[in-house]
């Protein structure tokens, strides 16, 4: 090759690197890497920063039980590859990245990357989730998905004529403690306080529910356990007595933190900083898009966070045949 027409190539190769992104998805959980896939087969060519986990939370659920297809269940994190493969075959770029900072003042928007990019996209689907309180425990992140989980839903079967353990006292608490008993035989729901923050409704199922007992005044400083939750260590917040509990699993349900730092004072968000949206997923700035639980604080399931991002997708093509 001649220095002329190296220069020609880097050239275009330099222009190719600055070009805005028609899509650039941010997360890679159902909701970013559904949008993907419709995306790509808009023939969008979209780019997805796959964030901190790919799959995002349902990569760390054991099995997934309740996402239809899968007669038999699927591993959390065997549905994300595939949600990836998926993708990918219509032409999505998945890379390995973090979004730092990102620029909606205006199109095309602006998102800097841990690694050093500066990316450039003339639409954005923003599917970064949330994440689950943590109790911040020994015990507790060692033995996630060995016993500890933050969702009823996903992980209750396993949990068949065992007893277990919910922290909280909200209306998650109390919602995923009465689903618990359709499989365990004992749920016992510890709330730091001697009330309950729950609806008045939901107390009084709990209550009326014989499965289920309570401990006041309570907190757990440790799961213990090795390969499994064997018990817990309580502390009574009122006397300070000590005592070890023993139990099949920990539930904590002590509420769930979107993750949407990032565009605080760039979009509306509700004062759980979720992000608004309407009913086509898009958000206070013209097109940007929000799918998944970064915008959803009621179901928080594969499914539906699917649906969310294939929505956003699809506006966002409509966006793009609208505006260029």
């Amino acid at each position: 090759m001649d220095f002329n027409l190296m220069n020609l190539t880097s050239h275009a190769e330099d222009e190719k690197e600055h070009h805005p992104y028609k899509v650039v998805i941010l997360g890679s959980g159902p909701a970013g890497l559904a949008a993907a896939l419709y995306a790509a087969r808009a023939e969008l060519n979209p780019l997805v920063l796959t964030g901190m986990e790919l799959g995002g939370q349902a990569a760390l659920t054991h099995t997934i039980e309740n996402y239809p297809g899968f007669p038999e269940g699927v591993g959390g994190s065997q549905l994300g590859e595939l949600f990836q493969k998926q993708a990918e075959r219509f032409g999505a770029r998945v890379e390995f990245d973090i979004a730092s900072r990102v620029d909606l003042s205006k199109r095309p928007f602006v998102i800097e990357t841990e690694s050093g990019q500066e990316i450039k996209a003339q639409t954005l689907i923003i599917a970064t989730g949330a994440s689950p309180n943590h109790l911040n425990v020994p015990g507790e992140k060692e033995l996630t998905g060995k016993g500890v989980s933050y969702c009823a839903t996903c992980d209750g079967w396993f949990f068949k004529d065992k007893e277990v353990v919910v922290v909280g006292g909200g209306d998650s608490a109390l919602e995923e403690g009465i689903f618990l008993t359709r499989y365990a035989t004992k749920v016992t729901i510890i709330h730091r306080r001697d009330t309950l923050r729950a609806g008045a409704i939901l107390q009084s199922r709990a209550r009326s529910n014989p499965k289920i007992q309570f401990i006041w005044n309570t907190v757990v400083t440790e799961i213990l356990g090795e390969d499994a939750v064997k018990a817990v260590r309580l502390k009574n917040v009122v006397t300070g007595e000590e005592s070890t509990f023993s139990t099949d699993g920990v539930f904590i349900f002590i509420g769930h933190k979107p993750n949407t730092q990032l565009f605080h004072g760039q979009l509306e968000m509700d004062e759980g900083g979720y992000i608004i949206t309407d009913k086509k997923m898009q958000t206070s700035v013209p097109g940007v898009y929000a799918a998944g639980e970064a915008a959803d604080p009621i179901y928080r399931q594969v499914i539906t966070s699917a649906g969310m991002g294939a929505a956003a997708a699809m506006q966002a093509a409509k966006f793009l045949e609208e505006h260029d």
